[in-house]
């Protein structure tokens, strides 16, 4: 973790003196936009730029890698903006691999896109090198900025406020339970409250002798799914200066739930258990009666499992609150793109109602927009109604530039803990303290 340290600062070295040495932002990255000589606004660039005189100009885009049908869906939606904007050229790449180390290295070299995919959770890692275009002042009221599921958002933002990107679309986790699985036990809803989940985990349940061939409720003891159970109690994965703070009272409390019910009550299992590869599999092999899954598992489910009865709830109540995860990726602009009016063009077609319409109206990913959910329908869906649900107050996959460090150190530590090779209080002890070193020694 210490050479990963080591590369990230001598990356922020690189930017910051390729941003010198290009004119840069006169500004600090206090969210004024610049030409690239660092003296203009984008009101009065405007005037003078080629796309303003509708001149053609060619934005590049880039993301990475879908199914066909994403990627068709995609194309819908640049052609359709390219209709509406015939002086745009929209270029796009797909960047198949290691695509987060092929756009840091492009930044450096001044040869990134103007647009480009960036996930929650490689976010502030962007935003601290300032290297990613403040979107404020080009948002117009005609943009609808309230429209957004507001955690969505929040993902994007700095610290102080300003915001680096618009989420294109999300998911979060809602329970996924075996219809039949439930009526053969006599269930006759899903539960809504954690307390529930673990008494309907019982009676769902199955063993041969010693040995669980069902178990009621898949895990996955990873961070990224448990994050929100860490802030159940008021716990919190870091604190303002980006060091680990799981380990509190707070935080132990919601954790110890996940791993008492494996360890103790014996009827929740990770995948590994049973021989799978993830929750989606575990639960459509009928190893799980009930998992917490995202929208990715409704056509995993569909097309691999045709006879499988399973429908889906928000995720049960913890200490009274409503939580979840999301898992959300945004468009974000090069801040040394030579085109930024036409690059915000693109950028808010496609995270406006229309252009976010178009690609989330498949299914395949759900919309970050309010009015876009209601009027595909997804707000009352019976499979997605439980996922759209939750944008409302989930958690976001992200936790400031220290994530990755915390994330491995945490993930390490629990899987301890969730494989009964160390109590959750040591295991989280031991994490926090590693993750801490580490950044220390990267700062």
């Amino acid at each position: 973790m210490k050479r990963k340290a080591t590369g990230t600062a001598a990356l922020l070295l690189s930017v910051m003196m390729l941003a010198s040495a290009c004119g840069g932002n006169s500004n600090n990255g206090k969210g004024e936009s610049a030409s690239p000589s660092g003296s203009a606004s984008p009101s009065t660039q405007a005037s003078a730029s080629p796309e303003a005189s509708q001149e053609p100009v060619e934005v590049t885009l880039a993301g990475w890698g879908a199914s066909p049908e994403e990627q068709a869906l995609l194309q819908q939606v640049l052609d359709e903006f390219q209709a509406k904007n015939p002086n745009i050229k929209v270029k796009y790449e797909v960047i198949a691999d290691q695509y987060m180390d092929v756009i840091k290295t492009r930044l450096i070299g001044n040869e990134a896109p103007d647009v480009f995919y960036l996930d929650a959770f490689e976010a502030p890692g962007l935003i601290e090198k300032d290297v990613l275009e403040p979107l404020d002042s080009y948002v117009t009221d005609d943009f609808d900025l309230g429209d957004f599921e507001q955690p969505m958002v929040d993902a994007f933002k700095a610290k102080d406020g300003k915001i680096y990107g618009f989420p294109k679309d999300t998911s979060t986790l809602a329970l996924f339970y075996n219809k039949k699985m439930f009526a053969d036990a006599g269930i006759t809803a899903p539960p809504a409250t954690w307390d529930e989940l673990q008494a309907v985990s019982e009676k769902l349940t199955k063993k041969k002798g010693s040995k669980v061939e069902v178990y009621g409720l898949g895990q996955a003891p990873e961070l990224a799914r448990q994050m929100f159970m860490i802030n159940a109690f008021g716990g919190k994965l870091a604190d303002d200066q980006g060091m680990a703070a799981f380990d509190t009272p707070e935080a132990l409390k919601g954790l110890q739930l996940i791993v008492d019910q494996h360890l103790k009550a014996g009827t929740a299992g990770q995948p590994s258990d049973v021989g799978a590869g993830w929750g989606g599999e575990m639960f459509g092999k009928q190893q799980a009666a009930m998992v917490l899954e995202g929208n990715w598992a409704i056509p995993y489910l569909q097309s691999n499992f045709k006879d499988l009865d399973f429908a889906t709830a928000e995720v049960p109540t913890v200490n009274g609150k409503k939580g979840t995860m999301a898992f959300t990726v945004a468009y974000v602009m090069n801040k040394q793109s030579q085109h930024k009016e036409a690059a915000w063009k693109l950028l808010s077609y496609l995270t406006g109602k229309e252009g976010m319409k178009t690609w989330t109206s498949k299914g395949f990913a759900l919309p970050t927009r309010k009015s876009v959910s209601a009027e595909l329908g997804y707000d009352k869906d019976a499979l997605r109604g439980a996922l759209a649900a939750g944008s409302s107050y989930s958690t976001p996959w992200q936790a400031g530039a220290t994530l990755p460090t915390i994330m491995t150190n945490f993930n390490n530590q629990f899987i301890a803990a969730y494989t009964n090779k160390s109590s959750l209080a040591d295991a989280m002890k031991k994490g926090q303290e590693t993750a801490n070193k580490e950044i220390k020694a990267g700062q």
